[in-house]
This record gives structure tokens, C-alpha cells and sequence, in this order.
């Protein structure tokens, strides 16, 4: 009946028998924690290309291997998936990363190259950094989307455009470092709607260690509240700059030239609209703005609001994620800083 079909499709239930049949396998993949097609993987993924990227998201969210000849052919085959459509593309890439399994989903990506295709500033940041597939906390882009995993699940994901805020403010951060003070009080502009006076005194007030494994960031050059602002400004500037960047053929195109044993892509399948919402989360960091926003006061993630891409709620958690990621807790950071303006409880 299925040509595809991961462990769990594998298994038929008789509702009212209350019996499970298995004529593939899937049982024993389960208990070996394993993806592979049920008919051969080349004549499966030249059938459909898209079954490409759903055994990458199924085995990032499971945390499942793929079998070695599912593995051959996802690698061999990977080009194969610029014939889908870019609503198509984003609806994949929307699965893998906006619902509590991202990290698994770039680590997976990198290593069949397929984020060379897909997200190819990212794959070139990765090239760059000489990443290895065990790295763990040294790598900041992993870092972000550890940390937004640990907020998200399969049912209670976040809306594309946070995901996508959050590879614009690290590409950003990889093409020209900060200081943790200015990403930080950013992060704290963002949050509050574009109060930067608010975000600057609380940025004064953190005196502990950020996390130096990034390169990302440099060492702490103990700005003064205007130096702060303006630094804050300039990185607002440069993030939207970005969004601009990663929505355009030529410089997605242009992502690869130090890259060269990767395949060319000017593939954008962010549309126009998932740019605009993007944009917005940013917009209130500038030199005019006044407090438009009311700061989110609740602790808890509204899921609701974050997966219907509501403003308030979209700052508050990137805010969070950027915060955590900067200045993480087994750094010891003061707790109490953080908790009155990147909420911790669920």
C-alpha cells in the first residue's frame, strides 16, 4: 500500500481486533532505532525526492540512524530536491526546525549535504568553522537551536519565522563578531518592543561571564551607555541587512564561493511573506523608537501565540533563546537578572 513508510507507518492496527500487523519490519526497526525505506532507497527517493528530507526530520525528531543504504542514497541523491517547489521546501524545513528537534535536523543536514542546498550561509559558516560532527557547545549556531529545542516538542512548535530570526541574528554574529554586552541588550531591545534605554541599563547590570567558546563573540570591551546604543543600533542595522541577504538569489548564490567542492544553489525558499513577519520581530530596533510594545510579563510560553507567529510572544522567547545561549546557566549567571526579563518557567 505505502512505498514509503517510516517504522511507525509500518505498522498496521486492527482497531477493533486490537492487532497490530507488521509485514516489514517495522518493529525491529523501532528496536533498533532505525529509518530505511521499504523499497529500495534509489527507486524511493527518484520516485519522490521529498522522502530525502522527511527521513532526515523523521530520524532528528526520533533520534533515529538511517540505514546505511537509506544513508547512501539520501547523500547521493540530495540535489535531487531543488525540484521541489519552495512552498514545499519550507514546509519540510519548517518540520525540522520548529518543532523541538533543530539541532538534530542542521547536524543531519550538514552531514548529507543538504544544508549546502538548502541553507547554504549556514553550511558555509560550517565549513569555515572546521565543524566536526561531535562538537558539541562550540558551535553557536547549534547552540541557538539547542536552546530553542529545549522550549519546543511535536506538539508545541514555534512559527517558521522565529527560526528563521534566529539564522539571520547568528549570520549576522559570524560575519563580524560582538560583544556579549551588545547582543545581550539586544536581545533585551527586541524583547520590549525597542525601548533601548531599558535594554541599555539592564545590560549594565550583568556582571558575569559570557560563554567565550564562541567566536562569535569578543571579549567584553566595557562600553559606556552610549557606546552600548549605538553598538546595539549598528547590530539592528546589520540584522535586517541579513534577512535581506538570505532572501536574495545573488547573494545566496554568492554564499559558496569560499566553498567551492559544494554544489551551487541560488535556491530562496523563504517567500516574501515569512520575510515581512520576520522582518517585524526586528523592526522596533532603531534610532526613532519609542515603546510600542508592552514587555511580556507572564513566565510561561504561550505555545498558541508562539505558533500563530505573535509578535509579543515571538520576541520574548528569541530574547530567551539569545540569553541563554550567551550567557548559559552552567556559567553560574545571576539567575534573578534573567528571570525578570527572559522569563525561565514553562
Amino acid at each position: 500500500m505505502f512505498t514509503w513508510m517510516v517504522p511507525l507507518l509500518r505498522l498496521m492496527l486492527d482497531p477493533y481486533a486490537k492487532i497490530t500487523y507488521d509485514y516489514m519490519g517495522g518493529i525491529e526497526d523501532i528496536r533498533k532505532a532505525k529509518v530505511r525505506t521499504v523499497i529500495p532507497a534509489d527507486t524511493s527517493f527518484q520516485e519522490d525526492c521529498a522522502r530525502i528530507l522527511r527521513a532526515v526530520r523523521i530520524a532528528a525528531r526520533l533520534g533515529f540512524n538511517i540505514s546505511k543504504e537509506t544513508a547512501h542514497f539520501v547523500k547521493k541523491l540530495s540535489s535531487s530536491v531543488l525540484r521541489l517547489d519552495e512552498g514545499r521546501l519550507l514546509m519540510e524545513m519548517n518540520y525540522m526546525l520548529a518543532y523541538g528537534s533543530g539541532e538534530a535536523s542542521l547536524r543531519l543536514l550538514w552531514k548529507f549535504g543538504l544544508l549546502d542546498i538548502l541553507l547554504p550561509f549556514q553550511a558555509a559558516y560550517f565549513a569555515r568553522s572546521g565543524f566536526q560532527r561531535r562538537d558539541k557547545r562550540t558551535n553557536m549556531l547549534l547552540s541557538f537551536f539547542s536552546n530553542l529545542d529545549k522550549l519546543l516538542a511535536p506538539n508545541r512548535p514555534c512559527h517558521s519565522s522565529l527560526w528563521f530570526g534566529i539564522l539571520a541574528l547568528h549570520k549576522t554574529l559570524s560575519d563580524q563578531a560582538r560583544d556579549p554586552l551588545v547582543v545581550a541588550a539586544y536581545s533585551l531591545a527586541v524583547h520590549n518592543g525597542g525601548n533601548l534605554w531599558e535594554a541599555v541599563n539592564i545590560a549594565g547590570m550583568i556582571n558575569k561571564p559570557h560563554d567565550v567558546r564562541f567566536p562569535e563573540l569578543l571579549d567584553t570591551a566595557g562600553l559606556d551607555a552610549e557606546a552600548l546604543k549605538a553598538e546595539i543600533l549598528n547590530l539592528a542595522e546589520s540584522v535586517r541587512g541579513t534577512l535581506l541577504q538570505m532572501t536574495n538569489e545573488y547573494f545566496v548564490s554568492q554564499a559558496m564561493t569560499d566553498y567551492p567542492q559544494a554544489p551551487h544553489s541560488d535556491l530562496v525558499f523563504i517567500p516574501l511573506g515569512l520575510y515581512l513577519q520576520t522582518f517585524s520581530i526586528f523592526e522596533c530596533v532603531k534610532v526613532s523608537a519609542d515603546k510600542k510594545f508592552l514587555s511580556k510579563q507572564d513566565r510561561k510560553v504561550d505555545y498558541e501565540s508562539l505558533a500563530h507567529g505573535k509578535l509579543q510572544e515571538i520576541r520574548h522567547v528569541f530574547a530567551r533563546i539569545v540569553f541563554d545561549t550567551v550567557y548559559p546557566l552552567h556559567l553560574d549567571q545571576d539567575q534573578s537578572l534573567k528571570s525578570n526579563w527572559i522569563s525561565q518557567g514553562d
